[in-house]
């Protein structure tokens, strides 16, 4: 599918890559501004097609008392304001099929989670809102089995499914990309690196996720080499006092560096 064909995603420039970024979860109304503007105007400059992300609710968590949310309809909320205060569309992840149908009057994809990306029931309620799906790949699961995932959706009538490739559990605590994935997924729908989650460090004994955000631009430019449509990165403006995953998230002061340079590789390829 051409990526242009989503009317979600706004395409300044449909040559170059998209991108799905922001805070893990939304803290507060402030921070979730704060980010979006600074994403927006770096992403105008770029003519990079841009979605905000923010997960309304953490329901996969390690340990019992991680934090989880500042409240649904709150964090929904903050996501309808992001996107009317800056005209760019919003993505959030839903857990529970009652989920999809909520999470749908404020944002404009809905996000499977890759631990749930099997479940029929989560991802045909999705699919039957009308939104866009993006799909995580199961950290367990073949690039091929996507395809049944994306026929989830397509069998509702909704043509409007991305798949997202988070990485691959190598051994108990690391990730993997195998970026042999990427064209075989490409014949089902257009494909999105997750550039963050894909270097996690899962199952410490602490209970608290690590990661090496050291790589994120490698893994960046290794992704767009490798032909992806989108990344998704998840940034913070205080990556150590984030409230969710910020072990591996990007500082936001780095990324418009990394976003002009992802740029110039996109272009070079294009040439080709």
């Amino acid at each position: 599918m051409d990526i242009t064909k989503i009317p979600q995603i706004k395409h300044t420039n449909s040559n170059n890559f998209f991108l799905l970024a922001g805070p893990c979860a939304i803290e507060g109304e402030d921070m979730a501004i704060r980010i979006a503007e600074t994403v927006v105007s770096i992403t105008d400059k770029l003519q990079i097609p841009y979605v905000f992300k923010g997960s309304f609710k953490k329901a996969n968590r390690s340990r019992i008392d991680s934090f989880t949310g500042i409240g649904d309809e709150k964090a929904l909320k903050i996501l309808k304001k992001v996107s009317d205060t800056f005209g760019v569309p919003t993505v959030t992840d839903i857990h529970e099929i009652s989920d999809a149908a909520m999470a749908a009057e404020y944002v404009d994809v809905l996000q499977i989670p890759a631990f749930l990306v099997r479940q029929t029931d989560l991802v045909v309620a999705a699919a039957e809102t009308g939104k866009v799906v993006n799909l995580k790949k199961g950290q367990f699961m073949s690039p091929e089995s996507m395809k049944h995932a994306v026929t989830k959706v397509t069998e509702t009538g909704n043509e409007q499914a991305i798949i997202t490739d988070r990485g691959t559990m190598f051994g108990y605590q690391d990730m993997i990309v195998d970026f042999r994935g990427i064209p075989t997924m490409k014949q089902y729908a257009p494909v999105v690196l997750d550039v963050t989650h894909s270097l996690q460090q899962p199952n410490q004994s602490s209970g608290v996720t690590g990661g090496r955000p050291a790589l994120i631009g490698t893994m960046s430019r290794a992704g767009i080499a490798a032909g992806v449509d989108g990344l998704f990165m998840e940034t913070h403006f205080d990556p150590a006092n984030a409230k969710s995953d910020g072990a591996n998230m990007l500082d936001l002061s780095l990324l418009e560096k990394l976003l002009t340079d992802l740029t110039a590789i996109r272009t070079t390829i294009n040439s080709l």
